[in-house]
């Protein structure tokens, strides 16, 4: 599973797995609870791969974020909660990603970050974070 396949949807918590397409929009089954749900094409999706974060040079995806955080926690998941405060959340983030920009980078998006990686980490999806370079590597090489 790469996370061409894990979507948030705007307004829901947590994250969604794409389980098939319609011709209106998808069928989804959340992580949090497992019930699928089916949204349209109005709803305000974001793909996981197409996400960055801000730093003071470029934007780094968030597929590579995770990996840090990851790596930091060695597989685990992460020592604060998302439901912390603002400090914690913010010099958690600068552990993992020294030079995010403050200015653009939200607590709100910290939380969900955090979030994000106990979710998938919850539901063993982080080896995804693996998979999906290997995949295009190899694919790149023949």
């Amino acid at each position: 599973m790469s996370l061409d396949k894990i979507l948030a949807i705007s307004g829901k918590p947590g994250l969604y797995e794409i389980v098939t397409q319609t011709r209106t929009g998808a069928v989804v089954q959340s992580l949090i609870d497992k019930k699928r749900i089916t949204v349209g094409a109005h709803s305000n999706i974001s793909i996981l791969s197409e996400i960055a974060i801000y730093t003071l040079t470029e934007e780094v995806p968030l597929k590579d974020v995770l990996k840090k955080i990851k790596n930091k926690e060695n597989g685990a998941p992460t020592s604060i909660s998302h439901k912390d405060g603002k400090d914690t959340l913010e010099e958690y983030f600068f552990e993992v990603l020294p030079d995010y920009d403050e200015d653009r980078v939200y607590p709100s998006d910290i939380k969900k970050v955090v979030q994000w990686y106990n979710l998938l980490q919850k539901n063993d999806l982080l080896d995804a974070l693996e998979t999906s370079d290997e995949d295009k590597d190899t694919s790149e090489e023949e």
